[in-house]
């Protein structure tokens, strides 16, 4: 789905820490106009892109194009890691030259995703670059609650120093390039299975969550053959992941205006008892429902 990113007019683009202590993932598929570059500080991210499986280990820079439907499917527990767009009208503004053309496009240059693994010493300073233009941003407790752009009506990301942040994201954009252009590594793994793939898009989608009997009927293969495929190709069980997604979708639905209540969204987001949820959530963010989701009233 093409998602719309809501970024206060002023500011050319967003930038926020995204920490799995913080915030459940957005797991749906999507892609937006805008280019996207991560940069992972700590532990390790799972993307599925184009039908392929990603991993991105500490120390990664990689970049997402707006051709290019990405979704994230797993993190360690102790992920962190940069998120930073840039508004096409900011790229065509400072990327002028043959250089810097492949950024003004759509696709990448290469199939895959560019990505370039930095050095210690290399990522501990463009980590402090990055530290500093989110001094003046948002809270990042909110960020982390939105994914940085907003999952809920009326939420706008927005920078104290919307001129300061609109100077570092165009620096970054253009020394991030310029220095690992020459250097890209495109992953080039095979394409997911196709029951893998297909179990990917009916969790994502499908209401009420198939169970593992439907899911792997409509897949066309075994319960054991789907769940020893998934666990191999998306590296997490895939009973942990039905989870996530219904983490992701009961967010969702407390986050809307007039929102039902906890039980409600819980059950509208598949799970079957409040001690499921209570365990699933607890797990997510160390701390009961009712303790944590104080933060959205």
């Amino acid at each position: 789905m093409l998602e719309k990113l809501h970024i206060a007019s002023e500011c050319d683009g967003f930038l926020f820490l995204a920490e799995s202590a913080r915030n459940p993932p957005v797991l749906h598929p999507h892609q937006h106009v805008e280019l996207e570059l991560n940069v992972v500080k700590e532990g390790t991210v799972r993307y599925v892109v184009d039908d392929r499986a990603y991993t991105f280990p500490k120390g990664t820079v990689l970049w997402l194009f707006p051709d290019q439907m990405h979704q994230l499917v797993e993190r360690t527990a102790d992920a962190a890691y940069f998120v930073a767009v840039f508004r096409p009208r900011m790229i065509r503004h400072c990327c002028r030259t043959r250089s810097y053309a492949p950024l003004r496009k759509t696709a990448p240059p290469k199939p895959g995703v560019l990505h370039h693994a930095l050095p210690e010493d290399a990522l501990r300073t463009l980590v402090r670059m990055l530290e500093e233009l989110t001094l003046r941003g948002q809270d990042p407790d909110l960020l982390n609650r939105e994914a940085g752009f907003g999952l809920t009506p009326g939420f706008e990301y927005k920078h104290g120093d919307p001129d300061g942040l609109n100077a570092g994201l165009r620096h970054l954009l253009l020394s991030a390039w310029r220095q690992y252009r020459g250097d890209m590594e495109v992953d080039r793994r095979m394409p997911l299975h196709p029951a893998v793939r297909q179990a990917l898009d009916l969790l994502n989608h499908k209401k009420p969550l198939p169970d593992l009997q439907e899911l792997a009927f409509e897949c066309g293969v075994s319960p054991s053959t789907l769940s020893r495929l998934f666990r191999r190709e998306m590296d997490l069980p895939l009973a942990s992941y039905r989870n996530s997604i219904r983490l992701s979708r009961f967010m969702r639905a407390w986050g809307r205006p007039g929102r039902s209540t906890m039980l409600e969204c819980m059950h509208e987001a598949g799970f079957g008892s409040y001690p499921q949820f209570y365990r699933v959530f607890k797990g997510v963010y160390g701390d009961s429902p009712r303790n944590v989701l104080g933060a959205y009233k």
